[in-house]
């Protein structure tokens, strides 16, 4: 069947009030439709569930919480894995009109602590015994939560009253029905950003904000209800939790949880799904294993590769009506038996796209995919616009860009090319920082990214970070981002931040592939030389001078990552100053 936008089946959210109706419409809908699949460590197998029946165990749940008595607007917290039982809470909660505060698995103990705290947490969903050995570090900082269900009986402090089973804590099931009476424009989540500096901060979303995005993404690629998304990415994380559970909700697609980022590439060949929402490092290690597969069977195999791959690139601009046609064309249906349909395979045989966010796909990476046929749309957002601002349109892909605005998102650009934006998916504010939401909220109701920007015939370009900026000693202004990205392309560095703010030149603080080697087989004049070859095209103020390996991993756990595995820059530094100084010594 022709894939149309008449033979999609969304729920227009102005007939609705808030998101817990949007899952109760979709059942209405569709009731013995497939909505989630997952899979089961003690059957070891896949397992599925309807709408309806999933909806059974939302009420089973409600009832439950109902029970602890909560006032409208509470918070609730999960911390949990993407599973079936994360979208249980999530949507109970709701029934019962609370507000949900989503925190990350692998998020430090202290981070963990101070969110529920700041947000007055009572009630909090974990997993089992890992987590509770973490948030026992920290349990003198957790008064104010009544109540921790965990999915797994925890074998340790039986006698703290507060932790109860989850088959202990539900009742069976019952006729009550709990309705939820919360409005569109109330809070619904309260999510906290894992800024790279400083203490996170809690953005304020309403039902509305989140479905006014949902509905705009809808309207910017059409999904289907045949479509099958595979959740990896921490539903935690605005990107996943909008765009790969609310999104799916709306069209009446299947959703399977994938099981771990290190089964990811059997669950792409199991489930088959036909949409991902991913980071672009997920399509740089498959990149960088296609490039080191091709480069050990020899110069010439990786010569027609980098042809085909060159011929195929011409071919997708041809699609979108970029270029005339081309002779070499004629050579595709080769290229595609030697070289294409191998890497395709790696996401199943149903794939028809991914959206990529969270941070700056590289060029030559996506370029490699969208030509064989793995079409990769590279989105922008913020957690603070519910998140997703912009995206490609599958019709007109430009990998350099992030894409058009979404339908009812106002841009333009402000001072020193700041991307401003306006919408109805805007926060309503940092929870109990008015002072941190007029600093990106202006009195006209821009939005302010802290990104710079350029827009050219309605998409955006995004060009640098504000904050991001190394000035050197002599006035030179550097963005490190793209260095950053330049020599992440050699699979030799696991990760890197550049440093030199107020030094004379450049230098980098490395963490190498463990997977490829050790710290100690390789000279540093030998890393130096694999960074310049990254940097050809930087210009001479840029170059990398020096570089210094650290043999500490960067780790969330120790505080250098975030829990979106983002550097934390200062923190690095502060942690490395020993080993900075050195790399100075003498200037």
């Amino acid at each position: 069947m022709l894939k149309t936008p008449e033979t999609t089946d969304y729920i227009d959210p102005n007939t609705i009030n808030n998101l817990r109706e949007l899952f109760q419409a979709r059942v209405t809908r569709s009731a013995n439709k497939i909505a989630y699949q997952y899979y089961s460590e003690t059957e070891k197998k896949w397992n599925q569930i309807s709408w309806q029946n999933c909806e059974q165990r939302i009420q089973t749940w409600a009832n439950a919480l109902k029970n602890q008595q909560y006032e409208k607007g509470d918070r609730v917290g999960i911390l949990v894995s993407n599973s079936l039982e994360w979208i249980i809470f999530d949507q109970a909660a709701f029934a019962c009109d609370l507000t949900v505060v989503p925190l990350y698995t692998e998020d430090r103990a202290e981070n963990i602590a101070y969110i529920l705290q700041d947000a007055g947490v009572k009630c909090l969903l974990i997993e089992g015994d890992s987590h509770w050995q973490r948030l026992s570090k920290v349990k003198d900082k957790l008064d104010g939560v009544e109540c921790i269900i965990n999915l797994e009986r925890i074998k340790q402090n039986t006698h703290n009253q507060r932790i109860i089973y989850v088959n202990d804590w539900l009742e069976p099931e019952n006729d009550n029905l709990v309705q939820s009476s919360i409005t569109r424009h109330e809070l619904a989540s309260i999510v906290y950003t894992s800024g790279t500096t400083g203490k996170p901060k809690g953005v304020m979303l309403t039902h509305d904000n989140i479905l006014q995005n949902v509905w705009a993404g809808v309207h910017s690629i059409y999904v289907y209800p045949e479509d099958h998304f595979l959740s990896f990415l921490p539903l935690s994380h605005m990107l996943e939790r909008t765009i790969g559970y609310y999104f799916p909700m709306l069209c009446g697609s299947t959703v399977s949880f994938s099981r771990s980022i290190s089964e990811l590439a059997q669950d792409l060949q199991t489930q088959n799904p036909s949409i991902i929402i991913s980071v672009p490092r997920i399509f740089e290690r498959v990149y960088l294993k296609v490039e080191q597969t091709i480069e050990q069977k020899g110069k010439l195999l990786k010569t027609l590769f980098d042809y085909a791959i060159k011929t195929a690139w011409q071919h997708f601009l041809y699609s979108q009506n970029k270029r005339d046609w081309s002779p070499s064309f004629i050579l595709l249906p080769i290229f595609e038996h030697l070289f294409y349909k191998k890497i395709r395979q790696k996401f199943g045989n149903n794939f028809r796209f991914a959206i990529s966010g969270g941070a700056a796909l590289e060029f030559h990476v996506a370029q490699l995919f969208i030509s064989i046929g793995i079409t990769i749309a590279q989105g922008y957002g913020l957690t603070e616009y519910s998140p997703v601002i912009s995206v490609n349109r599958l019709e007109d892909n430009d990998p350099h860009s992030v894409g058009e605005p979404l339908p009812g998102v106002e841009i333009r650009i402000g001072e020193n090319d700041e991307l401003l934006i306006k919408g109805k998916s805007t926060m309503q504010g940092y929870w109990h920082h008015d002072d941190e939401t007029n600093k990106v909220i202006d009195k006209d109701k821009w939005l302010h990214t802290g990104d710079q920007a350029k827009i050219i015939n309605n998409k955006i370009y995004i060009t640098g970070r504000l904050k991001d900026i190394i000035v050197l000693s002599n006035g030179e202004k550097i963005p490190p981002n793209e260095i950053e990205q330049a020599i992440l392309q050699d699979p030799l560095f696991e990760n890197v931040i550049v440093i030199g703010e107020k030094r004379p030149y450049l230098s980098a603080l490395v963490i190498l592939n463990s997977e490829l080697q050790n710290d100690s087989d390789y000279m540093t004049e030998e890393l130096l030389e694999h960074i310049q070859a990254k940097m050809k095209d930087f210009p001479g103020y840029a170059r990398i001078h020096k570089i210094a390996v650290c043999t500490d991993p960067w780790t969330i756990d120790n505080g250098l990552l975030t829990p979106t595995m983002k550097p934390k820059r200062k923190s690095i530094i502060e942690c490395n100053k020993k080993l900075i100084d050195e790399l100075y010594s003498g200037h």
